[in-house]
């Protein structure tokens, strides 16, 4: 192994987890600003949401050139994928993110129903995921990212039960309608958040194992 290689991909671990960081960031400030109703914080998100673009592309970008000049083979291969896939997911994430910190400013008006605890129970799960996704990335810890893939199950089970919760809430405040959407569209965000965590946490699983579990049942 060249110690061009082993530079290159260390730039490439750093670059991946700063970029995980950030998005991390980003998540938790999107929920702060919804359940804060904090208007400032969420158009900064807004405004800044390019950044994260663009070092999407520039992190695929040198994925690509490595491909092109090495040509790596079996875990070094999986690396380099496996830190495409990641990147990807990482950049959606903090789309989602986004799409939250718009909820906050047509939600500016309405604060979070109390009634609706599975929100806030989603957003601390998805957040733990997002955590827990990068850490065995950094540590190629095989265990936590299969707990991920447990963890996704919980999400999806307070995502499907908010859909007859929301109709109930509409038939009984119809002049409430357009704020219980706002919080089902929530609701969807932080469950598409869990899934693209769970592609991470696959992912890790397919760069330590070389097995691809996803699509398995």
């Amino acid at each position: 192994m060249s110690k061009r290689w082993l530079k290159e991909t260390d730039r490439l671990k750093v670059s991946i987890v700063g970029l995980g960081e950030e998005v991390q960031g980003r998540l938790t400030d999107a929920l702060d600003s919804v359940f804060n109703s904090d208007l400032e914080l969420a158009k900064k998100l807004i405004a800044t949401d390019d950044e994260i673009d663009d070092r999407e592309v520039e992190l695929e970008e040198d994925c690509l050139k490595i491909l092109a000049l090495h040509q790596p083979v079996a875990i070094d291969l999986r690396f380099v994928v496996a830190v495409m896939k990641i990147n990807n997911d990482l950049e959606r994430i903090a789309d989602l993110a986004k799409n939250i910190a718009e909820r906050a400013l047509s939600l500016s008006k309405v604060s979070l129903p109390d009634e609706f605890p599975e929100i806030r129970e989603m957003s601390v799960i998805a957040k733990g995921m997002l955590s827990s996704g990068l850490n065995s990335l950094i540590e190629h810890d095989i265990d936590a990212a299969r707990q991920v893939l447990v963890e996704d199950d919980q999400v999806d089970e307070r995502h499907r039960n908010m859909y007859p919760k929301i109709e109930e809430k509409i038939k009984g405040r119809p002049e409430l309608a357009n704020e219980f959407l706002q919080i089902l569209s929530l609701s969807r965000y932080l469950e598409r958040i869990a899934d693209l965590t769970s592609n991470i946490a696959e992912d890790v699983i397919y760069l330590i194992e070389g097995e691809i579990v996803r699509h398995q049942s």
